[in-house]
């Protein structure tokens, strides 16, 4: 067993056993009702060595973690043209949040909150159907993950249509400043089977290493963007990809990272690794407690952080 190997068994280890693990998202049923003990971790390096610990292997709904993939494919269909239409800075707030958009004139703060993140799909919808965007992220991310078997949980998505009130209202308060183009109903139709990705760890993390390696899929050698486009991606991650708790991650961890409320985060060390951890239980800003806890462990171990110039 190689040392990675080693580090990445005694994290799963480790969390196997930790007591305080958080509270799965309560307001969408399904994943209220997924086993909190669950824990998937997923380390893949630049020449495709994998180390995997727990529940790796085992499906979950990526949720916010999308937003990666889907600010990826818009930026490639109308360039930075997006950011006349979504910000680049952090918010503050909680994903779901609507008072800055009151008084920033209906633009948002960055596209992984929930608002600009409706932007981009509304995007992406264009002059489409919902189901052919969504089937155009489904090739993007299996092609990226190299696995056909990547799929949307439509249980997860119609609960999430069900109950996203604050969704709709962000999409409505938006429409009324020009900001979405598409009706409401359709983009939402479209954000929650987004949301609805179901990858395990070891699928997300090989989906992210594009962003590890420059822009390049290393299973393919072929472009996904532009080196600079790469580094912008993380750069926001960095800053805006935990919501109201990017700055406590980037101390905790120095790593760029996007969290989704099923209890994952993707977590990217330049150069080195794509990295996946899963566990459902969330802290009280809508991140996975032991997949943060994990991270931290992990980069302590390793040395890997973007503020670490070895």
């Amino acid at each position: 067993m190689t040392s990675l190997s080693r580090i990445v068994a005694d994290i799963a280890a480790e969390m196997a056993a930790a007591p305080d693990r958080g509270t799965p998202a309560s307001y969408i049923p399904p994943l209220r009702d997924v086993d909190p003990t669950r824990f998937g971790i997923a380390v893949i390096e630049a020449d495709g060595t994998q180390h995997l610990g727990g529940d790796a292997d085992v499906p979950f709904s990526i949720q916010s973690i999308s937003k990666v993939f889907t600010l990826t494919l818009a930026l490639g269909t109308v360039g930075d043209q997006l950011w006349n239409r979504v910000g680049r800075e952090p918010s503050g707030s909680a994903f779901n949040s609507i008072v800055q958009l009151e008084t920033e004139r209906g633009i948002p703060r960055n596209p992984f909150i929930n608002a600009g993140a409706l932007v981009v799909a509304d995007i992406l919808l264009g002059n489409h159907e919902p189901r052919e965007v969504i089937g155009e992220l489904l090739r993007f991310v299996r092609e990226l993950a190299d696995d056909d078997g990547i799929t949307v949980d439509h249980v997860v998505a119609q609960a999430e249509l069900t109950t996203g009130h604050r969704n709709a209202a962000l999409a409505h308060f938006m429409a009324g400043f020009g900001t979405i183009e598409n009706g409401v109903d359709r983009l939402l139709g479209t954000y929650v089977h987004q949301c609805a990705l179901a990858m395990s760890c070891r699928q997300l993390a090989a989906a992210g290493r594009f962003l590890m390696a420059r822009g390049i899929n290393p299973a393919t050698g072929r472009s996904v963007v532009s080196p600079q486009r790469a580094r912008r991606i993380n750069a926001l991650m960095m800053t805006c990809g935990h919501y109201d708790g990017s700055g406590e991650f980037a101390y905790r961890v120095g790593l760029p990272g996007k969290s989704g409320v099923g209890g994952g985060i993707l977590a990217i060390a330049p150069g080195h690794a794509a990295i996946a951890v899963w566990s459902p239980g969330l802290n009280a800003i809508g991140n996975s407690q032991l997949g943060t806890l994990a991270l931290e462990r992990l980069v302590q171990r390793t040395g890997w952080s973007v503020f670490d110039p070895t």
